[in-house]
């Protein structure tokens, strides 16, 4: 047998050791040769079949501009099933293309540089104008109900709603089996469901609520970490001394930092990660929304010890061969050891100094623990984070440190812009020393 040969070659894994079965299949994996141009030979049936004759051709057009003559097969088979997965992702996108769509706002977005993209607008009304699976990773903690002066809703149903908009225009913008991390608090105060009168205050479950709202609208519920936010500066609990049964009640020193998956079910057939061939069977649904497959093509490297071809879905060939693409998107073991728990305690932003002067010119700065957290456990490098409701931006600035593209919208131009655009001049960026470069695009700002 010949080692120049570009044939893929079977192995049967007779072994049930795990680590001695990886060991023989990299080994012979790095054997012998694949190429790009085999690759869509073997494949050539199958993507007649189920690609369209433009879409072949732009895949093909796509596959023959790499040099693979230095490739390692692991690389070939990554840079064929990539380009694969762009075009379905680009029909996915066309099917789903919203009424509103904005070409100059999704050109703003997809601009190749690195910097960080200002928003000004809407939330809803921009995400009804983004390009559906866009984005990679969502981060936000939303206004709270009528927490502030620039956030006001008549009851709480409306605010809700609002949020529910929102909630579901996100699910179609937000890639196929990614996460969206939503920070909210549970809060003090009068619904008006039933009177606008001070005896109408309660506590307001917002984070059961958004749970709900999250699994109602597609998304898969995955954890509720507890923010311990330490001590607090208020006396409420101590209830003017009275020390008595019913009057005594512990103080709210917590917020919710929810995780949610979106898995939208997708029957389309993707290549094997392993050895890139198309010949694939269904073989049921992994989880809510995740379709999984078995490569049926006997020459893969990896075959059970029954001949049963390699088991995967498109999240495990996400979860499994994307983070190998850059060694930077391994997470440091101190985040890890950090967060190793649902319960995480970190103080909140201090923004009035002892002069009574709002520091950061924000009513509701962000903590850098969360959008560290979430960028570095749910994203890539050079993928796009945004951040819906922007305020001071803290995400986005994460994002581009962290070698993301950290994307903000944010609808109070004239009342935040100045110190946005400080914030982000005054924080250090990986690429230069003065400050991090950002771009602005205006939709309907007040």
């Amino acid at each position: 047998m010949k080692n120049n040969s570009e044939i893929i070659f079977y192995q049967t894994q007779s072994e049930p050791n795990k680590q001695e079965d990886e060991k023989k299949s990299e080994q012979i994996t790095n054997t012998y040769k694949i190429s790009l141009n085999f690759l869509l030979k073997h494949n050539k049936i199958y993507l007649q079949k189920f690609l369209s004759v433009k879409e072949q051709n732009i895949f093909e057009n796509n596959i023959l501009k790499y040099k693979d003559s230095k490739l390692s097969n692991r690389k070939t088979v990554r840079i064929f099933n990539n380009e694969y997965e762009k075009i379905l992702q680009i029909r996915f996108q066309k099917k789903t293309k919203p009424n509103k769509y904005n070409s100059e706002l999704n050109k703003f977005i997809k601009n190749k540089d690195n910097s960080i993209r200002v928003i000004w607008g809407d939330c809803l009304d921009t995400l009804q104008q983004m390009e559906s699976e866009s984005i990679s990773l969502m981060v936000t903690s939303p206004p709270y109900y009528n927490a502030r002066k620039y956030s006001t809703w008549d009851n709480l149903n409306l605010y809700l709603d609002d949020m529910r908009k929102i909630i579901r225009e996100s699910y179609r913008v937000l890639e196929n089996h990614r996460v969206w991390v939503w920070n909210v608090g549970d809060i003090f105060d009068n619904d008006k469901l039933a009177t606008k009168s001070t005896w109408g205050k309660r506590r307001l479950p917002l984070g059961a609520y958004f749970i709900k709202i999250f699994e109602e609208e597609g998304f898969e519920f995955i954890d509720d970490i507890i923010w311990d936010k330490g001590e607090v500066e208020s006396k409420r609990q101590q209830n003017n001394g009275k020390d008595y049964p019913l009057y005594q009640y512990p103080i709210n020193a917590y917020e919710h930092i929810l995780i949610f998956h979106k898995h939208r079910l997708d029957k389309n057939k993707y290549p094997c990660p392993v050895c890139g061939s198309l010949n694939v069977n269904g073989n049921s649904q992994s989880g809510m929304g995740v379709q999984s497959w078995e490569c049926k093509n006997e020459k893969c490297f990896v075959r059970s010890p029954k001949n049963r071809g390699k088991r995967f879905s498109l999240r495990t060939n996400m979860m499994q061969y994307k983070y190998k693409e850059n060694e930077k998107n391994t997470i440091d073991k101190l985040t890890i050891k950090k967060w190793r728990k649902d319960i995480v305690k970190f103080s909140p932003v201090i923004k009035i100094n002892s002069k009574g002067k709002n520091t950061l010119g924000h009513t509701a700065p962000f903590p850098i623990e969360i959008p560290e957290m979430a960028v570095k456990y749910f994203s890539y490098v050079n993928e796009k984070v945004l951040y819906p409701f922007a305020g001071s931006f803290t995400t986005p600035i994460v994002a581009k440190n962290l070698e993301r593209i950290g994307i903000g919208i944010e609808l109070n131009k004239t009342m935040f812009e100045e110190a946005i655009i400080n914030k982000i001049n005054s924080n250090s960026s990986l690429f230069s020393n003065d400050g991090n470069k950002y771009t602005e695009f205006k939709l309907n700002p007040k």
